[in-house]
């Protein structure tokens, strides 16, 4: 690579935003663009997230992680845009060049070295970070067997190792949810799963599907106060907090267990933006921009959970399109003037505004409930897990027969509302080792949803499964998997060495 060598765009990170932000920029009739990625490969967090529920609005139907990634490295590839992997960027800074402002970027690469690159425009794409235990202030020694959600998720999704048998997960977020269940499924005995706040901070679906099908409990207003062992999480102390998450005296609980998964929030990766000078906002702890999604610095656009923490990829996704269009934008006017800066609003009073509004809805609702009513008919109240909306939904069963279905806003409410109370499915998510691959394992899922009650017969049907390099998304790894009729396909790719 060129030091010193003008771009039109570099995009900091290679995981949805970014690659979404390069192929918008490609499409709005920018060419030189350059993809700097610290990992070994594209994709960002996706590659670990194997379970399925992403792609519903980008792509109008459900992907695991992986494959949700690759169509967006396809197209990339498709649209022949350059990119590095195993590239750090260190700084960024804006200098001025004859009355226009220049981004010079400073990046170590294990194959280029040192490089100082410029561009007329960066668009920053660097995702989210885990808060670790530090933040949370926790009583105890320091033993092995205290992870991040995030951390554990790695391990067991792409190490192929179990961070421990006995779990406690503390914090009902979407990745603590995601695996609580992983881990149950790989045989490990999870708890519970304890929130500090009188709510979850997860999706219902990921309620539903990683908790109470597997009677996980989920305990609200509880945190961890205390953490025993020496050299290995022995148990952990649970205590139930009053209305100011204090602690109550009186009610604390020894829960024994060799892990403590933290599943405790996520903050945006910003270490490059406030080196910068960026303003920052205290709400989401993203830069500040404004509707262009520009920063205070000129030049320089954010997207993504940079920016603040999204709940669907989907949103990262279309956030970086706009985000790509706006630098476009900017690059073509860059020639003929110095772009002049709006002033920043400020989007913290609509954001917390919209957590307002998601928090409500998890409020007052009382889902699994199930009322006799007079005629002796049985009326279910449920949350819809097909998509993120998680409708809650009722059902009326009159001698097993579903008379009303009410509360859904679409047809697949009402077919999976139905179903759920009749004959529940899962999509079931896994992964089997490679033999003879550059990867030690692949990700797996049921190529359509099976009965819910098959849902172990599936994963054991997995232990001591070896497959042989290559191995191509899409491809089926085991026919007919535990007698259900449906076929376990790859949701990732591995080539053979």
């Amino acid at each position: 690579m060129e030091n010193n060598r003008l771009y039109d765009a570099v995009i900091v990170g290679g995981g949805p935003a970014g690659l979404a932000a390069a192929l918008s920029l490609k499409e709005n009739g920018i060419e030189d663009i350059l993809v700097l990625e610290r990992d070994k490969e594209l994709g960002g967090i996706l590659n670990q997230c194997i379970h399925n529920g992403f792609g519903l609005h980008t792509f109008n139907e459900e992907l695991t992680g992986p494959e949700y990634a690759e169509r967006y490295i396809q197209m990339a590839e498709e649209a022949k845009i350059p990119f590095q992997l195993n590239t750090m960027v260190m700084n960024i800074e804006p200098v001025n060049e004859d009355g226009k402002v220049v981004k010079v970027i400073t990046a170590m690469s294990s194959e280029y070295g040192m490089q100082m690159l410029k561009a007329k425009a960066v668009v920053l794409a660097m995702g989210c970070r885990e808060k670790p235990r530090g933040a949370l202030n926790i009583p105890g020694y320091r033993p092995a067997g205290i992870y991040s959600a995030g951390t554990a998720q790695k391990f067991v999704n792409i190490d192929g190792l179990m961070p421990g048998r006995k779990v406690v997960i503390l914090g009902s977020g979407d990745i603590g949810l995601i695996m609580a269940r992983r881990m149950t499924l790989e045989g490990a005995k999870v708890k519970l799963v304890a929130e500090i706040m009188p709510y979850s901070g997860g999706l219902k679906r990921n309620i539903v599907q990683c908790l109470d099908d597997f009677k996980i409990p989920l305990l609200l207003s509880h945190t961890v106060t205390k953490i025993n062992g020496k050299d290995r999480v022995e148990s952990v102390v649970i205590s139930e907090v009053d209305e100011n998450l204090k602690p109550i005296p009186g009610t604390e609980e020894e829960i024994k267990c060799d892990t403590l998964l933290l599943s405790v929030g996520l903050i945006p990766e910003n270490e490059l933006s406030r080196n910068m000078g960026l303003e920052m906002s205290r709400a989401t702890r993203g830069a500040v921009v404004d509707d262009s999604l520009q920063t205070s610095c000129p030049g320089v656009f954010a997207c993504g959970n940079v920016l603040h923490v999204h709940d669907l990829v989907d949103n990262v996704s279309k956030e970086a399109v706009e985000a790509g269009k706006h630098a476009a934008a900017y690059i073509k006017e860059f020639e003929k003037k110095e772009a002049a800066l709006t002033n920043p609003t400020d989007p913290e009073s609509a954001l917390m505004a919209k957590f307002a509004r998601r928090n409500a809805t998890r409020n007052g609702v009382n889902p699994n409930e199930i009322v006799t009513n007079a005629d002796g008919s049985m009326t279910y109240t449920l949350p819809c897990i097909n998509c993120p909306a998680g409708c809650i939904v009722q059902v009326t069963v009159l001698n097993g027969e579903v008379t009303n279905v009410s509360g859904n806003t679409c047809e697949r409410g009402e077919v999976y509302a139905r179903n759920e109370v009749t004959a529940p499915v899962r999509i079931v998510t896994s992964n089997v080792k490679v033999n003879g691959g550059d990867k030690d394992i692949v990700s797996v899922k049921t190529a359509q949803a099976i009965p819910k009650g098959k849902i172990f017969a599936c994963v054991d049907s997995l232990k001591g499964l070896v497959v042989n390099a290559p191995v191509k998304i899409g491809d089926v790894i085991v026919e007919n998997v535990a007698g259900t009729g449906i076929d376990l396909i790859a949701t990732a790719s591995c080539a053979k060495v």
